[in-house]
């Protein structure tokens, strides 16, 4: 009995571990649009910032754009749009 614990939890951990190896790290650009103040950038990014998953964010005024890196397991592109277009910035992935 002891052993077939022992073995349910190995099992356990194991999937555990390879879910969360199989989330990878990605770094997104969106083309933020509205952002015609010196206010705007603090704006988009506590919008990104908020989104689970996101580990950091870069505004950049002069160039319209957000750059995010965040975990592909908890947080994808829609979300991170929607974020922005909910503070007012509506956003897409930069071409």
């Amino acid at each position: 009995m002891k052993n077939q614990l022992l073995a349910v939890a190995a099992v356990a951990v194991g999937i555990v571990a390879s879910s969360s190896a199989m989330a990878a790290e990605k770094t997104l650009t969106l083309a933020v649009k509205n952002m015609d103040c010196a206010a705007c950038p603090s704006i988009v990014k506590g919008s990104l910032e908020a989104v689970p998953g996101v580990s950091r964010v870069a505004v950049s005024f002069k160039d319209k754009t957000a750059t995010v890196i965040y975990d592909d397991a908890k947080a994808d592109v829609n979300q991170l749009t929607s974020a922005t277009i909910k503070a007012g910035y509506p956003s897409a992935p930069r071409s």
